[in-house]
């Protein structure tokens, strides 16, 4: 009987393993597909600025809590939450931080959309 247990709990852990890797593929393969979508959504040069500060667009306008590319509003917005979330009164540096990469983030889209703009305003001309 023991040998016979040990063949049902062998098999059942095969099983497991088997089901538990299958979920593991299709999380990597949509997780890859999302990566994907994402970056055909955005222009070039923004998807290439999403890489290297490590944030997307919509994320960033999250964490500002701006919903277009206004740069007052983004710097009205910043500033607020820069201050409270200062170590020195009671905040937290890591959320400090992410709104520093936010702004940062969204001043690289302001600066390629304005060059997009004198490109295609320079095109214009000629």
């Amino acid at each position: 009987q023991a040998k016979y247990l040990a063949q049902i709990i062998l098999v059942g852990a095969q099983v497991v393993g088997r089901a538990f890797m299958r979920a593991l593929r299709q999380e990597f393969a949509a997780s890859r597909a999302a990566a994907d979508a994402r970056g055909r959504s955005e222009r070039p040069q923004s998807a290439a600025a999403s890489r290297i500060t490590g944030i997307s667009l919509q994320e960033a306008q999250q964490i500002l809590n701006v919903s277009n590319l206004n740069p007052e509003e983004i710097q009205k917005n910043y500033d607020h939450l820069f201050k409270v979330n200062d170590k020195s009164v009671g905040g937290s540096f890591y959320l400090q931080s992410k709104v520093v990469r936010a702004k940062e983030r969204l001043d690289e889209e302001l600066r390629i959309q304005g060059k997009d703009e004198k490109e295609k305003g320079w095109k214009a001309e000629t």
